[in-house]
């Protein structure tokens, strides 16, 4: 197979966020004076963080969701918040399959606002033709609707294109989607992700698939 389109996770698997991320939920939890672990802090990983909070709200006596997330992404973009990278090879790839007329977009858990600062990082929004946001979507990942938005907005049949992804909830919404779907382990395990049908520890190992060869590490 040969794709005809890419569709990109964002945190995690463009720019490398999870440090951020954690941090800020961790600062949330503690705030309030719960306890927080690396279990707990999994289950935010490649979901809309108001879907995830809405699970513990019970835990936060007289909050809300909304208040909650703002909370979280005044951690999040505070002075003293870890900064966002580029993950290996991401800067690259983007700018080759924009070079090569390969449509692209990207379907990520985050907001929009936060979405275009972080593609500044990997050749900026324009390298892209849809950026499919967590309030375009009524219901996140696990769920497909991003990524059937996203095939839409490229006009390209699921079947024709491929995923990238680094978070099984992720991984769960591409194949419900009828996507190929390559995982990177900058958040997760190997084994966490072996529903991909390719895992590569960062995006400097893809071969972009030509007539001549399939996508392989």
């Amino acid at each position: 197979m040969v794709p005809k389109a890419a569709l990109f996770d964002l945190d995690g698997t463009l720019v490398a966020t999870e440090h951020r991320s954690r941090s800020a939920w961790t600062r949330l939890f503690l705030a309030h004076g719960l306890p927080v672990d690396d279990e707990l802090l999994a289950t935010f990983v490649g979901r809309r963080g108001r879907d995830t909070l809405a699970e513990h709200l019970h835990r936060f006596p007289g909050g809300t969701v909304d208040e909650l997330f703002a909370e979280v992404i005044g951690y999040q973009t505070g002075p003293d918040s870890p900064p966002p990278y580029a993950v290996p090879g991401a800067a690259a790839l983007v700018k080759s399959l924009h070079a090569e007329g390969v449509p692209m977009a990207v379907v990520t858990s985050g907001p929009r606002d936060h979405a275009g600062e972080l593609l500044d990082l990997v050749g900026g929004a324009t390298m892209f033709v849809a950026l499919i946001a967590a309030e375009d979507v009524s219901r996140g990942k696990p769920d497909p609707e991003g990524f059937t938005a996203g095939c839409a907005a490229l006009g390209v049949a699921p079947a024709d294109a491929i995923a990238f992804e680094d978070a099984p909830a992720g991984i769960a919404a591409a194949r419900a989607t009828g996507l190929r779907c390559v995982a990177v382990t900058t958040t997760h395990p190997a084994a966490a992700l072996a529903d991909a049908d390719l895992v590569i520890s960062d995006l400097t190992e893809l071969n972009w698939p030509t007539p001549a060869r399939e996508i392989a590490p």
